[in-house]
């Protein structure tokens, strides 16, 4: 370290304080009753101010810049803007001592013998506190929170914002040890923020980034003998991370410096931090660096001194003639301001040298002038090691470290041989004092460099040689050697480079040379010697023959590449410079000197900043290939390229047919194309192949010249290699170019190849065209088919001869698949496949064509008419499917058909669907009943399934009573069907009809309507069934209230029988049959009242068309007599009514005494009727059920024809006709079996 004094000015009187300006622009200087302000760069007097009567004392900036204050002997505080204005001054009741700004609220604390005061420029006045001693001197912590204050009693008082003692140290010197001057440690805030920069930017070598201003030099610098005074510690080693501290104890440090002649710091709680420093003179300031690394202080000794934060003393700052009163930092810069007793001020610049040793990838520095850090420059690991004393040299070697201090040199080892290893230990101590300019260490010797002489020591201090030399040595270095035998390049100033042995006393002169030597390095093999003389130029010899290779200008420092012998680099002029064997220099921009060259690392030092620099050798490797010296370029490129650079090499030396290098390079690279390219041809050329040229043309081919590799293949005599390129490539143009008129197939196959790529690139129309042009139908049948092109493929079909047949079927399908069944049917035409068109027509539906093309061939009709039934029968057409089944012979599949639905229909409790479908059954059952071999269990079916239709029919209404919140049925309905159900359930219930549905509407019903006995009856039956919970209350409130009804039924509601006029109970245990002749009831398919029917058959004899004809005759009836009587005049005609006419009996129907005839009896005797009684009866009253064969005909008469009845002609069930014209009008058909009104009967 070393001091420039950068501008000087004398006053007359005494400084006692100055500050400057937070932005380091001005000085204000205290000197007698005046303030001077100094322009802080060249020390420019800008202007004195007066404002004060007597002496001023101090004087502080606050940190915003905006003002400043000055207390005086006058007992008065005057505040000043920065334009150096006086804007406000109040007073003490003695002197003003000292003043100090709070650093984050802008507080001004002023101190007075007696008393101190806080003033803000929010306060109208100053609260002042009184102090038991006289105040010295007062300093803010970093976060404005407190305030300390030194006494001189000795005491250091420690008081918050608004002036209360929060802690009191009192020291063991008491008042003989008066507290001179105070100052806490600037924010560690700054020092995480500087810490984290180190981090980034890879360390800063001396102490921080604001010094990099400073010049720096190769040189250590001469530093003064003295050191640190304080007990000697063994230096500790630790990482060199960032430390994230939290705790204010040791955020806040405060340096205390006293008339006891000791240096002291404090905690913020008070509790001292380590011993007191004896100091040796009486201090009169202190202050700290802007980041706290280091302390200024002056004093009686007349001269500042620097210390490091711990307070070890590292040397003197300018020797003064006089006391030194005060001393300042310039903000964020090494620019130190002292004021004296004779009033010398003074501005000085503190120079800082760079103290370092490098040896191949370990790099030492001296950091805050008391430690050392080891970097790795390869791994970025780094370690300090903290000596606590001035650090005057550094060497490193191999597993050593020397570090010389003030009285004494550390020889450190590494714990291990590991080459990351960074845990160094101490081997040895040299306790002696030893001057040197430059300092060496080897494996078991010191090198000691005096001027022209070497000296070296073994670690214990003894000295085994001497080498004196002819000249001043300028550098030095150790090359390697084994341990005791090391070998030394030194230069001297005259020029002359010496090999020194630490074994040999004669040292070996390499070579001299006119120019003095900057710098030296030997190359990895000991051949060459390259060296940077002070003209800066780099000159590079041979050893053994000292001829001058080369020379290069602007070099300021030069390395050899450790591990290739040809190269090396040098810096100087801002760039940095490679040169490889004898070709030109490579340059690029480099700020720095360059000390080590490792593979492609470049190790360069920037003023303090040591960094590994990766630079890429393309450079010289492009040299090295443009001579074709492809195993030079590999060499060059193994130290360090970018994978482009590899790339280039493989594809040079792949073109030079240097396989063994191009193999290497593309492993690099790993690009397994080039590589079984590359083991291909090693193969071949085992095999007995020598053609290069081949062998270049597959290259050419790999690289995409495809040109050159064609015309290669051709004079190879490999045309055809050729033609297979051109078409892998789909470069179908060139190929055509190339093969000119040749082989047709060629030019066949070359087409097809285009078409494939047409296709694979998304060309498929022109691929098509390619296809058809090739006569590869297939595949243009197929890629139009996925593109739905069925123009082409028409085209395509159309064209082709119907013997071609495969190609044809796949245009029929596509033609299918694209529904465009025309095209298919016309291509399944032209082969001949009338099968395929027969299945076409079933698939699409087109059911015309297929019958048609039925009739013509019968023995498809099986093809048609099953598919065409199921196709009715999914689509609810059942009479349709029914008479495809039939056609088609297919009876059985019809049948189970409809039981699958009707099945369906009962669980999903459609029971209208139900009756439908059961209907629908049973008319299948006694179509298949003609059949002889069938009949008798067709009947059967067709009663059962008859049977199942009408209870399904009724128990829809139930069913929908019961289950939904309205009903659309009359009550006498419900009460109808309940009944026609409950007397029709006489064994166990069909599937889906419930007993407690119907007992609970007839039961509800009944009440409704009167009929309380039969009300009673329901729900006693109820009573013994297993009834559902949302029916449990209903059925248990109407069993107690219909106990309250009379127990009898309404008149009304009894049924008549139209045979024999009986009255039937409304609980017939018959069933629906007549209790006196047992004549079956016929009951309305819509509301199931009893209708006016009586069925009757025929005398034996009289067949069906007969008894119809007979009917038909209409026999003349005998016409009453009429009492109106017709009265005709010439011009008008009147009735009259004539009360004398006589009544004419009326003649007796035969039908009606063959009613009386057969009453009577258990058995059933039916109504039987002869020809003359068919003569007599009307049509109209007469109602035929035309059942076909094998069932007979049912006749029924109406006992009353004035009310009409409507039977329909399909499903034969009767209705009120107004009961069956409301239900047509709804359903547009008959709601049983659901024929359309516009479809005939059977």
């Amino acid at each position: 370290m070393r001091t420039v004094v950068t501008w000087k000015d004398k006053s007359d009187q005494c400084i006692y304080d100055l500050t400057f300006k937070p932005d380091g622009t001005q000085l204000i200087v205290a000197a007698g009753s005046r303030l001077l302000v100094y322009d802080a760069s060249d020390g420019t007097l800008l202007q004195p101010l007066r404002g004060h009567k007597d002496t001023v004392y101090c004087v502080e900036y606050a940190k915003d810049g905006k003002r400043f204050a000055s207390g005086s002997a006058d007992k008065s505080v005057i505040i000043w803007t920065s334009k150096l204005e006086g804007i406000l001054k109040y007073t003490h009741n003695e002197s003003i001592q000292c003043v100090s700004y709070n650093p984050v609220t802008h507080q001004l604390a002023s101190c007075s013998s007696s008393d101190f005061g806080l003033w803000s420029p929010e306060q109208k006045s100053v609260s002042k506190h009184k102090a038991n001693s006289k105040i010295t001197c007062c300093s803010w912590t970093n976060d404005g929170q407190y305030l300390a204050l030194g006494l001189f009693n000795g005491v250091i008082s420690i008081r918050n914002k608004n002036g209360e003692e929060k802690v009191k140290i009192e020291r063991p010197g008491g008042v003989y040890s008066p507290v001179w001057s105070i100052c806490w440690s600037p924010s560690s805030r700054w020092e995480n923020f500087w810490m984290s920069r180190e981090t980034e930017d890879a360390e800063d070598v001396i102490v921080n980034s604001y010094f990099q201003e400073i010049p720096s030099t190769l040189k250590s610098a001469e530093y003064s003998s003295q050191g640190s005074e304080a007990e000697e510690e063994e230096p500790e080693e630790e990482d060199d991370s960032p430390r994230d501290d939290n705790s204010e104890e040791h955020n806040d440090i405060l340096a205390v410096a006293d008339w006891g002649q000791k240096l002291s710091f404090y905690q913020l709680s008070g509790k001292q931090i380590g011993k007191d420093r004896p100091l040796n003179f009486d201090p009169c300031c202190i202050s700290y660096f802007t980041k706290g690394e280091y302390i200024l202080m002056g004093g009686s000794d007349k001269q500042v001194s620097l210390f490091t934060k711990d307070g070890v003393r590292l040397g003197t700052i300018g020797e003064q003639s006089s006391w030194v009163w005060t001393c300042k930092v310039k903000p964020d810069s090494n620019y130190v301001a002292i004021g004296c007793q004779d009033g010398t001020i003074v501005l000085y610049q503190l120079v800082f040298s760079t103290v370092h040793g490098l040896y191949k990838d370990r790099y030492a520095y001296r950091d805050s002038m008391t430690d050392v850090i080891v970097q790795h420059l390869i791994t970025e690991q780094k370690v300090r090691i903290k000596c606590k004393e001035l650090v005057k040299k550094i060497a490193i070697y191999k597993n050593r470290l020397a570090i010389q201090l003030p009285e004494k040199i550390l020889i450190y080892e590494l714990y291990s041989d590991d080459s990351s290893d960074m845990h160094y230990r101490v081997k040895e101590k040299m306790v002696r004092k030893f001057e040197c300019n430059l300092l060496v260490v080897c494996a078991d010797h010191i090198i000691l460099c005096q001027e022209r002489r070497l000296q070296s020591l073994t670690f214990n201090g003894v000295k085994e040689r001497e080498w004196q030399m002819e000249s001043l040595i300028r550098y030095i270095k150790v090359i390697g050697g084994p341990p005791r035998r090391e070998g030394l390049l030194v230069g001297l100033k005259n020029g002359q480079i010496l090999k020194i042995f630490v074994d040999n006393l004669f040292a070996v002169v390499l070579l001299k040379q006119a120019t003095a030597v900057r710098c030296l390095d030997m190359s990895a093999t000991r051949k060459k010697l390259a060296v940077v003389d002070e003209n800066d130029t780099c000159l590079v010899y041979d050893i053994h023959s000292k001829e001058l290779l080369f020379q290069e200008p602007n070099a300021n420092s030069v390395a050899w590449n450790t591990q290739c012998e040809d190269m090396l680099c040098f810096s100087g002029g801002g760039y940095l410079n490679i040169k490889a064997s004898n070709f030109p220099v490579h340059q690029q921009k480099l700020q720095g000197f360059v000390v080590g060259y490792n593979g492609s690392k470049i190790f360069c030092l920037h003023v303090f900043a040591m960094t590994a620099v990766e630079v890429p050798q393309s450079a010289p490797m492009y040299q090295y290939l443009e001579k074709k010296m492809f195993k030079e370029a590999y060499q060059i490129a193994c130290l360090g390229v970018t994978d482009t650079d590899w790339r280039e090499l493989a594809m040079e030396a792949l073109e030079g047919l240097e396989f063994e290098t191009a193999k290497k390079a593309f492993t690099r690279v790993q690009d397994l194309r080039y590589l079984e390219l590359i083991s291909s041809i090693e193969e071949r050329k085992k095999r007995g192949e020598s053609n290069s040229d081949l062998f270049l043309a597959d290259v050419f081919a790999y690289q995409g010249k495809f040109h050159e590799a064609a015309k290669l293949y051709r004079r190879s005599g490999h045309e055809s290699l050729a033609l297979d390129m051109y078409t892998n490539l789909c470069m179908f143009d060139y190929a055509k170019d190339f093969l000119g008129s040749g082989d047709p197939k060629e030019t066949k196959m070359l087409i097809t190849k285009q078409a494939d790529w047409a296709r694979n690139i998304h060309e498929p129309k022109a691929a098509v065209e390619m296809y058809v042009s090739a006569g590869e139908h297939a595949k243009a049948i197929e890629l139009s088919g996925d593109h739905g092109w069925v123009d082409m493929l028409i085209d395509i079909a159309r064209k082709l001869d119907k013997a071609e047949r495969e190609p044809l079927l796949m245009c029929a399908r596509y033609f299918k698949k694209l529904d465009h069944p025309s095209y298919a049917a016309e291509t399944y035409l032209k082969i001949g496949d009338l099968r395929s068109l027969v299945q076409l027509h079933v698939e699409t539906h087109r059911w015309d064509e297929a019958f048609a093309l039925g009739e013509k061939h019968p023995e498809f009709k099986d093809d048609i008419y099953v598919p065409y039934a199921q196709w009715l029968a999914e689509n609810d057409r059942f009479e349709e499917a029914q008479k495809a089944f039939h056609k088609a012979g297919r009876q059985k599949e019809a049948v189970k058909v409809l039981e699958q639905l009707t099945h369906n229909a009962v669980v999903e409790s459609r029971f209208n669907d139900a009756a439908y479908y059961y209907w629908m059954l049973s008319m299948q059952c006694l179509d298949i009943a003609q059949d002889p071999a069938q009949k008798d269990t067709m009947l059967n079916k067709f009663y059962h399934f008859q049977h199942l239709a009408e209870l399904y029919h009724g128990y829809h209404a139930i069913q929908r009573y019961t289950e939904e919140p309205f009903s659309f049925h009359l009550p006498e309905t419900l009460f109808n069907v309940s009944r026609f159900l409950l007397h029709s359930l006489t064994k166990d219930a069909p599937l889906g009809i419930s007993k407690v549905n119907t007992l609970f509407t007839l039961a509800k019903q009944s009440k409704a309507l009167g009929a309380y006995k039969l009300a009673r009856h329901a729900y006693d039956k109820l009573q013994g069934l297993q009834i559902p919970a949302r029916f449990q209350k209903p059925i248990e409130l109407g069993s107690l209230t219909i106990r309250s009804k009379p127990f009898h039924d309404s008149e009304e509601l009894v049924p008549l029988c139209y045979r024999c006029s009986t009255n039937n109970p409304l609980l017939n245990n018959l069933g629906n049959v007549c209790i006196n002749c047992r004549q079956p009831f016929v009951f309305s398919a819509s509301s199931y009242e009893v209708l006016h029917l009586v069925e009757f058959y025929l005398e034996e004899g009289i067949t069906d068309e007969e008894a119809v004809s007979l009917i038909d005759l209409e026999a003349p009836r005998p016409k009453q007599g009429s009492k109106w009587q017709e009265i005709s005049s010439n011009n008008s005609q009147a009735l009259r009514l004539d009360e004398t006419v006589d009544p004419v009996g009326d003649t007796d129907d035969p039908f009606t005494a063959k009613l009386s005839f057969e009453q009577g009896g258990s058995e059933f005797a039916p109504v039987v009727v002869n020809r003359s009684v068919l003569r007599s009866m009307s049509r109209r009253d007469v109602l035929i059920k035309r059942w076909p064969p094998p069932l007979q005909w049912q006749y029924f008469r109406s006992l009353l024809p004035d009310a009409s009845i409507t039977m329909c002609p399909s499903c034969f069930q009767m209705f009120h006709s107004e009961d069956y014209e409301l239900l047509v009008l709804q359903h547009a058909c008959c709601p049983y079996c659901r024929r359309r009104i516009e479809e005939p009967g059977p």
